[in-house]
């Protein structure tokens, strides 16, 4: 898969020499209602013989039209074209959300990046839009296609009857609701950071852990420990997580991602991790001492390869 970073305005060598299937939309965690739509286009690319290209945003739209502050992301632009290569895609289009992108009429952005990526389909969720919702929606996009290309709009997706969307997700990840994030995904959801050091207290009680800092801002589970596992340098390992405050020694560290990591001893200190987040287990406690953090830190590690094993 080719990625193409653009600056609006695309630029000539940034067009594809064939005609495409044009797939659109955020994708924030390629969730399975994404896959679908994506899914969609490749598979009309195939049939038709045209090349997928998808066109994505190196950020929120709500962050420059709403001036949405401290906005949280289920998949990092990494992770998001990892997952969007999974799916078969030949072009992968990111493009940088300026404020003078976000000034494009819905015609100029049909226009130049639409029928200037040579789409002969442009395929979308049914709640897409390219400008405001009342004007540039996927039932007046044929308007703006002057039979230059064909629309196809995949329907809304449930579980349960509930939409699979970002935002409910979201609502999963941080309320210790984990698995139910996970279905609506479609997969394990992952954070990716650095290991740092920590204050190394786990190692004095015999459960050395892996400090993660998160990359970019990514959405962190809620307060609490985790059957997870964690991948460096390639492979995949079994462990348990905590996220929270430390508040059994009152250490003033704000909210850390402390990772167990079992059968393992390297030092991964400055390595770049993936972490997924299998199984909420318990909210976070304070404990009297350190033996009572010790007998429940065993229960916790027999509890997620339990959990691990039967994943």
């Amino acid at each position: 898969m080719q990625i193409i970073k653009v600056k609006h305005p695309l630029q000539a060598e940034q067009v594809p020499i064939e005609d495409t299937v044009l797939i659109m939309g955020f994708f924030d965690g390629v969730h399975l209602g994404h896959q679908k739509v994506i899914r969609t286009g490749v598979e009309l690319a195939k049939k038709h013989n045209l090349q997928s290209a998808l066109l994505t945003f190196d950020r929120s739209p709500r962050t420059v039209y709403q001036h949405e502050k401290d906005f949280k992301y289920l998949s990092t632009m990494e992770r998001k074209a990892e997952l969007v290569k999974d799916l078969g895609v030949d072009r992968l289009y990111f493009v940088e959300f300026t404020e003078e992108f976000a000034q494009l009429k819905p015609q100029e952005f049909v226009d130049q990046y639409m029928i200037d990526l040579k789409a002969k389909y442009v395929v979308a969720g049914f709640d897409y839009t390219y400008g405001k919702k009342d004007i540039a929606n996927m039932q007046t996009l044929p308007q703006y296609a002057h039979q230059k290309f064909e629309v196809v709009t995949v329907p809304e997706q449930v579980i349960n009857g509930r939409k699979i969307g970002s935002s409910a997700i979201k609502q999963f990840i941080i309320k210790d609701k984990v698995e139910e994030a996970n279905k609506f995904l479609g997969y394990t959801y992952q954070n990716q950071g650095t290991v740092v050091h920590g204050l190394q207290r786990g190692r004095t009680l015999g459960y050395p852990t892996a400090n993660l800092i998160t990359k970019g801002d990514q959405v962190i589970p809620s307060i609490g420990v985790y059957a997870t596992r964690i991948k460096i340098d390639g492979t995949w390992y079994n462990s348990m997580t905590s996220v929270g405050y430390n508040v059994t020694f009152k250490e003033n560290t704000g909210i850390t991602i402390e990772t167990n990591i079992f059968d393992f001893n390297a030092d991964i200190y400055g390595k770049s991790v993936a972490l997924e987040w299998v199984k909420y287990l318990r909210g976070e406690v304070k404990f009297d001492g350190a033996d009572g953090l010790v007998k429940q830190l065993e229960l916790d590690k027999l509890n997620s390869i339990a959990v691990l094993q039967n994943n």
